[in-house]
């Protein structure tokens, strides 16, 4: 299982090492957008919004917009200094609590930890006394560049830490629009609803619930693929190379000016003699 993240976590003089691993998975399908013309993969290219140039990682730089159009540029340097800072900090518990005491609103993403090297025996002890005390630790811990709050509990025999949202970062339940403030339902509606869902009650098996929406696309796409019914990107043509063009006009233009051979030039026309005058009658005297 890849590691994640390394550091050390404390509850009182009590130091343990350990790794964070990513405890789920995303398994939605990703699907690729294609230009429906020639089915090649579109591309989505950083352009600058005054300049109309793209823009290269190298030129890109962060900033906080603290009004609109303006903003307080920071450096990379100076980013990964803070992150460096906060990061190299031993974890500490600094609260224990009751896990029914927080609302399951406020729990983000879960981690498996653990123990690195030398910590085995204090991650065990840090188990043990949370499986007994029937309590889950409180922590802030540094991760991707922004300071979290998380609970650390057991998990089937392993140490989970669950990052969890601040109180700022939750919305109030009380702008939610259009929220009845009063309960207007009858003793028998009720009474019905709750047969209903004693009806319905059961332990909870993970196992049996599946992404029916992701299954159904999965076969879609395999018939899809069986039945050939698959497209390819067009690719384009290289295009004539400027010297190809111009050797092939260099040569013809040397096939026009060679010199011609014996066997394809004209034979030549043949000497004609002078003719000769007749000689002169010479007149007998009589």
């Amino acid at each position: 299982m890849h590691t994640m993240w390394k550091g050390s976590i404390s509850f009182g003089l009590v130091n343990i090492p350990i790794k964070l691993h990513t405890a789920t998975e995303d398994k939605d399908i990703k699907l690729r957008t294609l230009h429906n013309k020639c089915h090649a993969p579109i591309k989505y290219d950083k352009v600058c919004s005054v300049c109309e140039e793209e823009v290269k990682p190298e030129e890109i730089v962060k900033a906080y917009e603290y009004t609109k159009g303006k903003f307080v540029v920071l450096d990379h340097e100076e980013l990964e200094k803070l992150r460096k800072e906060n990061e190299e900090k031993a974890v500490e518990i600094i609260d224990f609590v009751k896990i029914e005491e927080i609302d399951p609103i406020y729990f983000d993403r879960s981690y498996y930890m653990s123990p690195n090297e030398g910590g085995s025996k204090a991650y065990s002890l840090l188990r043990k006394a949370l499986e007994e005390t029937e309590k889950v630790g409180l922590a802030k811990i540094v991760i991707r560049s922004k300071e979290q709050m998380a609970v650390i509990r057991v998990y089937e025999n392993t140490l989970v830490m669950e990052t969890i949202h601040y109180p700022d970062e939750v919305r109030r339940a009380g702008d939610v629009p259009n929220v009845p403030a009063e309960d207007k339902v009858t003793k028998k509606e009720l009474d019905t609803a709750i047969l209903l869902i004693d009806q319905l009650t059961t332990e909870f098996e993970p196992e049996k619930y599946t992404d029916e929406y992701r299954t159904a696309l999965l076969e879609l796409i395999e018939s899809k693929r069986k039945g050939k019914e698959t497209v390819s990107a067009q690719t384009l043509e290289p295009a004539a190379s400027n010297v190809t063009d111009l050797m092939a006009a260099l040569q013809a233009s040397i096939d026009r000016t060679k010199p011609k051979t014996a066997a394809s030039a004209p034979a030549p026309k043949k000497a004609v003699a002078p003719r000769k005058k007749p000689a002169a009658k010479v007149k007998k005297e009589a």
